[in-house]
């Protein structure tokens, strides 16, 4: 029987073979660089995640709701739920979305929900993530390997089988193709961070992997452009390319990556783009505050899963409290992602936190601040010892005919001492998420 040790260097040995890796920009150059695995699993009890799962249900359907509303009659901006200028000042709101009714009323489709468990057992949502989410292939690809090196660790374990997610996925994306048109998944090529994913996700699915340039428009509609330049008519393109960059007649003119005039065929309903185009004004930081006052108002209810407690330098009461409480907070800039721009006020020298009160004043809207949530370390191997790290969840949520949650998630974990930052962009780690049956 293999001992854990064994175990992870199998697997991390595999996943370099596989090609499994994670690519970042430093300094202008490309680097690519395994995402490794530990093989200590992340087990969430059966009570637990059902609470998880409904608490996630809820919460995707409250912001599925938002950005219908926020793009056609703005009820919840009329009602002063939200004020109008935090919505038009984000740079994820995109004028051009006005009028837009994706096919099936479906904006978020996959949704990457961040979450940490604090150290009195609850779960609290760290950030939505309503554009393009990545990171499920991961443990998928990461339990199957296991499952050869190592069959023994799942013979007496009762937990959910994660492979699954390929059907969900497969399900969304059939759910709103229009008129049973090509599925495709749309990639900006190599040299993306998350591109091995994206192949993965094409090759499991069915789907076909397009390129830059494999998509043309004509007729208002999308054709995918085959061998010997044949037209095949899509119905659906699961896109990992960013908002800016899809059509360069509508936005970033510079861009080689989009389909030009995507979105004149978007807004006549003839292609469903998975997800919706504009969903930025969801992921932005600043809106995450108001996620259960969404809850409340679209569904009358209480949210299950609440925000770390979070403080808007919009609103004057929380700009004082944050300038004056700075050091024990975690200041974010509601743009960035990936673990970028995110600041402990503890670890900032004097000159640094004056710098970034300077911008808060100046600049309030750019800015949320957090209390520091000393959520949970988890078992980590490194070396030949176990210590404990930082960990999160990423879990997925993916709405078609119904809104479901995968039974695994992504588990990230920071790889060194005291560090709360466990992005993969940032050199974290990942671990299996097992749930219970």
């Amino acid at each position: 029987m293999q001992t854990l040790i064994e175990q992870r260097d199998a697997v991390n040995n595999w996943l370099e073979r596989f090609g499994v890796r994670f690519g970042i920009y430093k300094g202008g150059v490309f680097h690519e660089q395994l995402f490794p695995f530990d093989p200590i699993p992340r087990v969430i009890p059966k009570k637990d995640w059902e609470f998880i799962k409904t608490g996630l249900i809820q919460r995707v359907n409250a912001l599925n709701l938002f950005l219908e509303d926020v793009y056609n009659e703005k009820k919840i901006l009329k009602d002063g739920v939200i004020p109008e200028e935090f919505i038009y000042s984000s740079k994820g709101y995109l004028p051009q979305c006005e009028g837009i009714i994706p096919p099936k009323k479906i904006y978020a489709h996959i949704s990457g929900i961040d979450l940490v468990q604090s150290k009195d057992g609850q779960w609290i949502v760290l950030e939505d993530n309503l554009r393009i989410p990545s990171g499920a292939s991961y443990p998928i690809i990461a339990r199957t390997i296991t499952r050869k090196v190592s069959p023994h660790t799942f013979e007496h374990n009762n937990i959910s089988d994660n492979r699954n997610y390929i059907t969900l996925l497969r399900d969304t994306m059939n759910y709103v193709n229009v008129d049973d048109g090509l599925s495709v998944i749309l990639t900006p090529g190599r040299y993306n961070s998350a591109f091995f994913e994206h192949s993965f996700l094409a090759e499991k699915t069915g789907a076909i992997l397009a390129f830059p340039g494999d998509l043309v428009v004509e007729d208002d509609y999308v054709y995918y452009k085959g061998l010997f330049n044949v037209r095949e008519r899509v119905g659906v393109i699961y896109r990992r390319v960013s908002d800016e960059y899809l059509d360069p007649l509508v936005f970033e003119k510079t861009s080689l990556l989009g389909i030009p005039n995507l979105m004149r065929v978007y807004t006549k309903g003839n292609v469903a783009v998975v997800n919706a185009i504009g969903n930025g004004i969801a992921d932005d930081k600043g809106l995450c505050y108001f996620v259960p006052k969404m809850v409340e108002y679209y569904l009358g209810e209480t949210a299950m899963l609440q925000n770390a407690p979070t403080y808007l330098p919009y609103y004057e009461a929380d700009r004082k409290y944050v300038l004056e409480n700075i050091k024990s907070l975690v200041i974010k800039d509601v743009s960035e992602a990936g673990g970028y721009g995110v600041m402990f006020g503890r670890d900032m020298s004097a000159e640094e936190l004056d710098r970034i009160k300077k911008l808060i004043i100046s600049e309030p809207r750019r800015w949320i601040a957090q209390e520091v949530i000393d959520f949970i370390d988890l078992e980590v191997l490194e070396g030949h010892e176990k210590v404990y790290r930082k960990a999160d969840l990423r879990a997925f949520v993916l709405c078609g005919a119904e809104t479901r949650v995968w039974n695994s998630g992504l588990t990230r974990f920071a790889r060194q001492p005291d560090s709360f930052v466990v992005n993969s962009s940032q050199g974290g780690g990942f671990k299996d998420t097992w749930v219970e049956k």
